[in-house]
């Protein structure tokens, strides 16, 4: 039986670093140098990972890569204060990359920088985005981009079965990478029937049920739903909800949302709902 695999964003950059910062730049010359810590001090993610990289023509700078599951309307802002971090700690360029592992909900548009206007001052934030499903699947065998190997069912054409078993012999031909079939076979079963990928895998699909991805799925997906119930009854009350209302629930917790839910049915108009999700 395959073992879970350790899914970590560091890890799996670190299979191979100068093969993913020339892929995220879109530049051959970039080489890695070395895989930074990127705990700031009241940021602690696993998703976000930091590249000391270098060019003949840029010299040293830093690559923060943030692997998201699903994009949500905060990635924006911590795309900027992520890029600012990093630099005012490491006192290098940085360029931001945002890796978008599934697409989000229908309600949301991904954008490629954070904008603000206060008083007059301006802040302004680019980054990269990258979108997973919109990468061809060829892209990762002719560049050899172990680290998306076992997003591979996921990307552009690779749904097929032959594409998915290219990628699960590619695992399994390197010692380092074969403990990755777990994470294929999860992402593998969103675009095949689970009795197909158990005969492509030819393991126990109980061990998918252990891996972090698929618990992190199943949490959002009691989330999203959550989110969709505290809307409708909303809708019931009182009518269309302001987009900007909406976008507020995005990542709240289960529990959050559910004191939402009380508060939703208890007050007497949306002004005073609002009120309390201020708060």
């Amino acid at each position: 039986m395959a073992k879970v695999a350790d899914i970590g964003s560091k890890r799996l950059i670190n299979l191979a670093p100068d093969a993913w910062v020339k892929w995220v730049t879109q530049r051959p010359e970039v080489v890695a140098k070395e895989i930074l810590g990127s705990e700031f001090h009241w940021i602690s993610r696993e998703t976000d990972v930091l590249v000391k990289a270098y060019s003949a023509t840029h010299g040293d700078f830093l690559v923060l890569n943030e692997l998201q599951l699903r994009y949500t309307a905060q990635m924006p802002l911590r795309m900027r204060a992520y890029a600012a971090l990093a630099q005012e700690r490491y006192r290098l360029p940085t360029y931001p990359v945002l890796i978008n592992i599934l697409p989000p909900s229908s309600t949301l548009t991904i954008v490629n920088s954070y904008e603000q206007e206060f008083l007059g001052l301006r802040a302004i934030q680019d980054y990269r985005v990258i979108n997973l499903w919109e990468i061809d699947a060829e892209v990762v065998f002719e560049q050899s981009l172990p680290s998306l190997l076992p997003f591979v069912p996921i990307l552009r054409g690779g749904g097929e079965v032959s594409v998915v078993q290219r990628a699960l012999q590619a695992l399994r031909a390197d010692e380092q990478l074969n403990e990755l079939e777990s994470l294929l076979a999860f992402f593998a079963s969103f675009v095949l029937d689970t009795p197909l990928v158990q005969q492509i895998m030819r393991w126990d699909m109980a061990v998918l049920r252990e891996s972090p991805w698929y618990q992190e799925i199943e949490q959002k997906g009691i989330q999203q739903g959550a989110r969709r119930q505290l809307i409708r009854v909303l809708e019931q009350r009182f009518g269309e909800i302001p987009h900007e209302v909406e976008v507020r629930f995005e990542g709240e917790s289960v529990e959050k949302l559910e004191s939402l839910m009380d508060s939703a049915i208890a007050v007497s108009s949306l002004e005073e709902f609002v009120s309390i999700l201020s708060t």
